[in-house]
Parts: structure tokens; C-alpha cells; sequence
């Protein structure tokens, strides 16, 4: 059976079964207006919190539920450092092209290849240890582009673009490091909302983030992130998703533009708190990230009507 069968046998085969808890999916594309019921019954059964938000970026129809609450972002924080370091490389402060020297020290544990696979004395450049750190949420290239832009520098450039609540906090791994010691101990790695996330989106898509150029080898990059257990894990096969996701022991995060047939959409699915903390591909977390992504997306993936 070829991956693309699959995912549609997989798909066929989890929709009957999702129907009674209010989850069922289109079968075909919807025109109804968005299905707010089934976005808010798939918050309400996660035993957990969770913040939710979304924006057709052609239409702006928009919608959003505990969007404006500070939440742990996980790894999903690396979308701000990318932004961060190529603000600075377009202000010339760093370059994409200078080389990195991974030492010994640098490794931490958790997702990524440096790590497992790479010899200390290795050398990369910056523009390959951010896709590190997106395509695989790489922690040790996280922290080694963090080392080359400064560990204040993504916090501070998100408060100034009006994005408060979308800070780093420390190096991954290395909580001693932490510049925001009780934000760290409340959120972690980094934080935001699902409302600010949306806004770096839309801004992303629309090419306003640093320059257009950089906007759009920035979506080169979110389009390999790898993680399938979130937002891919019910979309059909080849769906266009440029997205950063993050998972921590109690919760799991994801946002990003999914391209569908009536335009893309901006969605953010934010949960902490969980109590299913299982490293299962389907853990609750990660199932609410799916889920949410498959209900949006069936209701977009319809082509307008021509007048």
C-alpha cells in the first residue's frame, strides 16, 4: 500500500469513529459557516487547556478561543528565533553564510541530528543550523544560533514588533541560562499566544517579515518541518503546510499556513497542562493539533465560486 493509500484507508477508517464525539469530517468540501461547534467540543473533550486560532489570510474570516492567553510555546519559540536571525543578517549585524563550530559542550539532548550524528569540530553555516532547527527542531542548532544572535535578542525584537507575549526565555536545555526566570518556571522554554502567532503568519505570508525575501526562505524552511503527528497526520497527502510545531511532556503546540483549494489559512493550536504526557504518536496533544487542522481544513478546501 503506498504512503498516499494509506493516509486515505487511515482517514476513511478514523472518521466514522470520531463521529460520535462530534468530530466528524466533511465529506465533502463545506460552503456552511465555519464549524465553530466542532472547534470548541474538540477543545472542551482535551483534558487539558487549549488555544485556538485561525485566519483564511484571502478572506480574513477569522476565529479564535482562549487566543489572548500567555501560553508554553515548546519548540514552537524557534519560528521567533529564525525571525530574529534574519532580522539581524538583513541589518548586516550577522551573516547567513558565517560558519558555526560545533564543540562538544554545545550537544544537548532531545529532537535533532547534531547531536547523534555530528563530530565535535563539525562546521555548518547559520542559514544551515536554522534549518536544523526547523526542518528537525534541532535543539543544539537552536542553541548554537542563539549563541550567534544573543539569547535577549528574540524577546526584545518581538516587544518591539508588538508581539509581548512571544518570548525565549533560555538556551534549550539549559534552564540556568534563563534570562526570565519565572516565566521560565511558568511557560518553560518560551511563550505566546495563539493570536500573536497568527499575526507572525499572516505577516510571514504576506512577505512583511524582515523582506520579502526573507519571508520566503522562511516558508522554505517551515515547509520541511517533519513533524507528521500534528498537523499533517489527517491532511491528504502532499497538502502544502509551512509550520513549526513543539512538544514537551505536558504540552504540545503547532502553528502554521496550510494551504488550501479556496486560499491559505493561518491556524494555531496551542494546549498545556495535559495530562497525557505519553511520547505516543498519538498522544492527546498531538491529536487536538490534528484534529483541528483536518476540521479547518476540509471547510476551506473548497474552490469559490465563480460569479
Amino acid at each position: 500500500m503506498t504512503p498516499a493509500n494509506r493516509r486515505n484507508f487511515l482517514s476513511s477508517c478514523l472518521a466514522p469513529a470520531l463521529a460520535p464525539l462530534g468530530f466528524a469530517y466533511a465529506q465533502e468540501p463545506s460552503t456552511k459557516p465555519l464549524p465553530i461547534d466542532q472547534l470548541k467540543k474538540l477543545a472542551d473533550s482535551h483534558k487539558g487547556k487549549v488555544a485556538i486560532s485561525l485566519k483564511h489570510l484571502t478572506t480574513g474570516e477569522n476565529w479564535s478561543l482562549n487566543a489572548d492567553a500567555p501560553m508554553p510555546t515548546a519548540s514552537l519559540i524557534k519560528f521567533p528565533v529564525m525571525i530574529e536571525a534574519y532580522r539581524q543578517a538583513n541589518e548586516k549585524k550577522v551573516s547567513l553564510d558565517q560558519m558555526i563550530t560545533l564543540k562538544k559542550e554545545d550537544k544537548v539532548p532531545g529532537a535533532g541530528i547534531l547531536t547523534y550524528d555530528f563530530t565535535p569540530g563539525s562546521t555548518l553555516a547559520l542559514r544551515d543550523a536554522i534549518r536544523l532547527m526547523i526542518k528537525f527542531s534541532d535543539n543544539t542548532a537552536t542553541n548554537l544560533v542563539v549563541d550567534v544572535i544573543g539569547l535577549d535578542s528574540t524577546a526584545k525584537t518581538m516587544i518591539a514588533m508588538g508581539y509581548p507575549n512571544t518570548q525565549l526565555h533560555s538556551k534549550v536545555y539549559k534552564r540556568e541560562t534563563s534570562i526570565a526566570l519565572e516565566r521560565s518556571k511558568q511557560f518553560g522554554l518560551g511563550s505566546t499566544t495563539a493570536n500573536e502567532m497568527i499575526r507572525l503568519l499572516e505577516a510571514l505570508k504576506a512577505g512583511k517579515l524582515v523582506s520579502p525575501e526573507a519571508s520566503k526562505e522562511m516558508i522554505a524552511h517551515m515547509l520541511t518541518c517533519d513533524d507528521n503527528e500534528k498537523f499533517p497526520k489527517f491532511l491528504p497527502y502532499g497538502t502544502k503546510i509551512a509550520f513549526k510545531t513543539g512538544s514537551v511532556d505536558a504540552s504540545r503546540t503547532a502553528a502554521g499556513v496550510i494551504e488550501t483549494a479556496s486560499g491559505p489559512v493561518a491556524l494555531c493550536v496551542l494546549t498545556t497542562d495535559n495530562e497525557d504526557k505519553s511520547w505516543i504518536p498519538d498522544n492527546a496533544g498531538n491529536l487536538v493539533c490534528a484534529h483541528a487542522a483536518k476540521i479547518v481544513f476540509d471547510h476551506y478546501n473548497v474552490k469559490p465560486k465563480k460569479s
